[in-house]
Order: C-alpha cells, then structure tokens, then sequence
C-alpha cells in the first residue's frame, strides 16, 4: 500500500537504529516463542514521529512480531511495548488448544508411506484445527483509530469481506505504531519501516520498504478513516468508501466526511480540499488538494473537462432487452426538483447538458443482501461533464436506460427496498489527471468491489 504519511523524517531515524544495531550499540532480543524456520529471519523496523498536545515531536520505534524487542533504550526514540495491542500471552494462550494436535499431524504427515487419500484427510484436519486457531487469535485484536474510536480485526474483516486474515495481521510495525500513538494521543507526521537482517528474496537489509498489502493494507486504512492511494506534498488521492460524504453536510450529524477525516489527517491542509465530489453512496477515486494553488489548477481542469474518469456499475436488468447498443454516448438534460431535493428531473428547456458515453462489459448474476437473484448489466461508464446524479439518470430515467443502478434509492422504483438489497453498486474506478505542480500525467485505478 502506499504509504500515509511522508518518510523522510521517519526513514532517517530506521537508518540510524539499523547503523546502531549493526555497530551493536544496541540489540534485538527474543522474548517468546519462535518457530525452528524464523530463527533467522529479519525484522521490519518501524518509526512514527508524533507530536503531543503542546506540538511537541515524540519518535517511536517498534519491531514486526511478537517475539522480539529491543535490548536497550536510546536517546533518539521511545519504543513501543511488544504487546502494546495484544499481549504474547494471550497469543500463546488462544493458540495452545490445538497445538499439540497440529503438531501431531504435521508429524505424521512426514511418513512417505501415506496413500493420497490418507494424505488429504490430514491436511484437511491440520488445516481446520489452524484455521481455528487463527481465528481465536485474531479474535482478540482490536485497534485505537484517529478518531478516537476502537474497532476490532473482526469488524474490519467483515467490512471488506475477507474470511480469514493472514498469519500476523495485527502484528506489523505500522498498526502498532499508529495505535500507540492514538491511545496516547499523538498525532502522526511521519512513518517509515526498513528491513534489518538476512535478506531474502523480497527483502534487502537496511532498506525502506511501504506498508505491506495483504495485512497493513486492511488495517491502516480503518485506523485512518482513509484509504490513501497516493500523496504527495501538493494532493491525496484516495479510494472512498460507499457510505461517507465527500464533504459535510449543514447538520452535526453530517459533518464525518472525506474532507473533515483527510484534515485530521494533514491538519495543515487548505480548509477546502476538494475539487470535485462522489455521491455518499458511490466508492472510489477522489483526488483532494493540500494546497490552494493545487485546488485552483485541479478545479480548473476539471471545469474544462480534462480530468478522466471511469466508473462500474451493476444495471438493475438486462439492458439489450431494451434494445439499448454495446457501446454509445447519451446526452441529457436535468435540472434540480426544488420541491424534492436533491433529486434532479428531465428538463429539455431549462436543464443543464450531461453528456455519458457508455459501453456494456457482461451480463451477470447478483444476489441481494436479500439473497435474491437478480440479472444485471456491468457497465462502464465516462462521463464528459459532471452533472449531479449523472450516471444514475442516465441509467434510471426514462430518457436514458430506464433501468437505475442496483442499489439507488433515489432513482429506483422500490426505494426503501433497494437499500436493503444492496448499496448503490456505482464505484469511480479509473482517475487522470495533470499534476498541479510537476505538469506529469497521474492516472490511477480502484478494482471494483462488486
């Protein structure tokens, strides 16, 4: 995953331990148990600079695992406790139940004598009783977010539809620092992470390397209320969840959004980052400025329609029953109801244009949250202006598809019910645009979740 906060001032900080534990000024010891393979095994190095309440600058260090810590204190970081979010022993204590039985499993399996069938039976049952106990321990991880906020390993594997996390989630330097430093309020302002020990094919020692995919890249984006796609000094790119505004509302109950959780984020940040806005209910790519000479250029562009951008959705129906072609381009014309805001109607005289090119990419099954079965069109969609309810007009109204996105409960005809079948199965999937400062095309592109 891309790195959320800038390095510089972290990475400096993992070179020097590493520098200090190669001059072994300071050491690295074991603390639990390890496994015969990992003895030798490196560690990933991890370093948050904070700052307090009073704006003073706190550097934390800790190590990946749960079964080394550092020897020694040292003058340029504090670090943080092994078990800062589940203690070793609790870990030891959720895996002893089917250890033993795992053990003697494995061990048997090492008999050449085994017939196939013999061979698949055990590992079926070594397999569920590990599953078990992955499961018990990721049972006990719960992580202190930048709002203040818990949530458990649980709750996030079950937002993101994931069965079973990976040995170790949890247990990278990355959520320890961050959650560390959140229960202690501190605000974050730089991270690293730098390998030390032998290298490997994927690893180099003394090496910076970002946060790890397959287990940071679960955690870190709940404990920031953002998942970043990239960052740089001048703009944020980032992949919004379907359900969040984009930018708050006029009541207190609207003011959580892509623009307030970005701000708690980079608190130096201009008041008004965004450029352009997604629907509450729509997933995907969403460019931010940090600057305002970022945000007038990007605001530029995307009024004159040079910044591209790409959407999925899932058409309630099978749109060439309607006669409706592969591939075309529609345009439109709607105004906003001013007697039923924000829904936006037909208006041949007074509506603004919208212009939506479209090309149909399969024909599939959807079950609803209701466990119906539905046919659906997947269909990519460019808009060439950026008209409100753009797309779900154009797929709902009459003068488009008429057939609205699965999940609109705005332009659908069963509204109430369409919440509960689904959310709005609309996601941004592909952004480009000119970089405000450096001139360099940047493009970037979001996997449908759906």
């Amino acid at each position: 995953m891309f790195p959320p906060f800038p390095e510089d001032e972290a990475a400096a900080l993992c070179k020097k331990i590493v520098c200090l534990l190669e001059e072994k000024k300071i050491r690295i010891e074991r603390t639990g148990k390890i496994s015969e393979e990992r003895i030798d095994a490196g560690v990933m190095i991890g370093v948050l600079v904070c700052t307090d309440k009073n704006g003073q600058k706190i550097n934390l260090a800790s190590l990946s695992g749960t079964s080394r810590k550092f020897a020694s204190d040292f003058p340029i970081t504090d670090f943080v406790p092994v078990g800062c979010i589940v203690p070793p022993e609790k870990i030891d204590s959720a895996l002893e139940k089917n250890d033993a039985e795992i053990h003697r499993l494995t061990k048997i399996l090492e008999d050449e004598g085994l017939s196939e069938e013999e061979r698949k039976k055990i590992h079926a049952q070594r397999k569920k009783l590990t599953d078990e106990s992955l499961s018990n321990v990721h049972k006990l991880y719960s992580f202190r977010c930048m709002d203040g906020k818990k949530i458990t390993l649980g709750e996030i594997c079950r937002k993101k539809g994931i069965a079973l996390p990976p040995t170790g989630t949890g247990e990278c330097s990355g959520p320890k620092l961050l959650h560390y430093a959140f229960e202690n309020g501190l605000h974050p302002v730089s991270m690293a992470e730098i390998y030390f020990g032998k290298s490997t094919q994927s690893r180099e020692s003394g090496k910076i390397y970002p946060p790890c995919d397959e287990r940071c890249g679960i955690i870190l984006p709940e404990m920031l209320g953002l998942e970043i796609i990239y960052r740089d000094s001048s703009i944020v790119v980032v992949n919004k969840q379907s359900g969040l505004l984009s930018i708050p509302g006029r009541t207190e109950d609207k003011k959580d959004c892509i623009t307030s959780r970005l701000k708690k984020i980079f608190p130096e940040c201009i008041e008004q980052p965004a450029v352009h806005r997604l629907d509450m209910e729509t997933s995907g790519l969403m460019v931010l400025a940090l600057t305002k000479d970022a945000h007038r250029k990007l605001s530029m562009d995307f009024e004159a329609g040079k910044v591209k951008k790409e959407y999925e959705a899932l058409i309630d129906g099978i749109l060439a029953k309607k006669q409706i072609a592969a591939e075309g381009c529609m345009e439109l014309y709607f105004r906003l109801d001013v007697e039923n805001r924000p829904h936006q109607i037909w208006d041949s005289e007074n509506g603004k244009k919208s212009i939506t090119e479209w090309k149909i990419l399969n024909v599939e099954s959807f079950t609803t949250l209701l466990g119906e079965r539905r046919n659906v069109t997947r269909v990519r969609f460019i808009p060439h202006t950026g008209r409100t309810h753009q797309l779900r007009l154009a797929s709902a109204d009459s003068h488009g598809f008429g057939m609205p996105i699965m999940g609109d409960s705005l332009y659908g005809p069963n509204p109430e019910k369409a919440t509960k079948e689904s959310r709005l199965l609309l996601h941004a999937a592909y952004l480009s645009f000119t970089h405000p400062e450096t001139g360099e095309t940047m493009s970037f592109k979001s996997p449908c979740p759906f």
